[in-house]
């Protein structure tokens, strides 16, 4: 609440009890007759009065109306003013989002804004990704904090509010709810509205992995399991362990691990070797793994690694190693 409102409150309960103290004291009523007296004042409704007004008190309602008629009208503004004020944010929010969306393409849809949910919107704006995030809950959207951030108010298992989102336009999804179920009806839904999607699910029971995977999913992350695995790994290998959260968790603020396709740095068919990129001398970024077409993975892989169309290298390296590195190709890079 803000605290113009607190201020009004706190200003229309004192004249209340001033008034119910007043006239208690000026025409010796009871605390209900005070209060019933002091009501019709205030509202200026105009019933009778219980007793004949004494000298005293009729001074007393003067400047009791006198007072409330400002402070209530104060009130009533700020009140007003509140509720405009909000409905107006909504309304442009609502109204910037269409508008981005129309311009939106290869972007990343966000499907509850929970916990994890936050933790990948969050990452995303690390990496200046473009994204935009559906949510049923109005109080989370105001909550959120995230005035430029764009939001879709609905229910992300219907197929209108993923299509209103951009879906068929959209590179990945990302549904991070908080029961499987509501997951799982996502995953096949997204699947069925763009087969090229990438899909990646948030799951709270083991049972529910196999399930997502054949309902459409490419990735499906369990954060208890991961979690309890981080914490054991932090105890068999704290620095190798704290080294790799640096690389992974480091945003735009720290190290980055980046993958950059095949297709991103080449615009015709042709055959290179890593060696023949020259990367290190050109951008400072390292490349530590390699990608195949077929998706075999090859950790630090020899110069001599054909790079193919289809295939993927993965790369690391400061901010500025990373800008040079889109610079220097042309490209945007992608999280990895």
């Amino acid at each position: 609440m803000s605290r113009k409102i607190k201020i009004a409150a706190l200003l229309v309960l004192t004249v209340l009890i001033t008034g119910v103290v007043g006239f208690r004291i000026t025409m010796d009523l009871s605390w209900v007759d005070a209060l019933y007296m002091t009501v019709i004042t205030v509202t200026t409704v105009g019933y009778r009065e219980i007793n004949d007004p004494t000298p005293e008190a009729k001074i007393f309602t003067i400047l009791l109306i006198s007072i409330s008629v400002v402070i209530v009208g104060y009130a009533v503004s700020v009140i007003t003013e509140f509720l405009l004020s909000k409905n107006n944010a909504e309304e442009i929010r609502r109204k910037r989002s269409e508008k981005h969306l129309k311009n939106m393409k290869n972007h990343i849809i966000v499907c509850g804004y929970g916990r994890n949910g936050k933790q990948a919107v969050q990452k995303l704006l690390d990496y200046k990704k473009d994204f935009i995030i559906v949510e049923q809950d109005q109080q989370v959207i105001d909550d959120c904090g995230l005035d430029q951030v764009n939001f879709i108010r609905g229910n992300a298992n219907e197929d209108e509010v993923l299509i209103k989102a951009g879906i068929e336009k959209s590179s990945t999804l990302i549904t991070a709810l908080p029961e499987d179920a509501d997951n799982l009806f996502i995953v096949l839904s997204a699947r069925q509205l763009n087969k090229d999607l990438k899909i990646i699910s948030r799951a709270t029971e083991d049972t529910s992995y196999k399930k997502l995977k054949l309902a459409g999913a490419d990735n499906v992350i369990l954060p208890d399991t991961i979690g309890g695995q981080h914490m054991a790994s932090l105890i068999v290998s704290p620095d190798l362990i704290e080294f790799w959260d640096q690389l992974s968790y480091g945003g735009s603020e720290g190290v980055n691990l980046e993958q950059v396709s095949f297709e991103q740095m080449f615009d015709e068919q042709r055959e290179c070797s890593i060696l023949d990129l020259n990367m290190r001398q050109k951008t400072g970024c390292t490349i530590i793994g390699y990608k195949s077409p077929d998706g075999e993975y090859i950790v630090n892989p020899d110069p001599s690694q054909k790079l193919t169309q289809g295939s993927k290298i993965i790369v690391v390296g400061n901010t500025d190693q990373i800008q040079q590195l889109q610079r220097a190709y042309r490209i945007n890079t992608e999280v990895t």
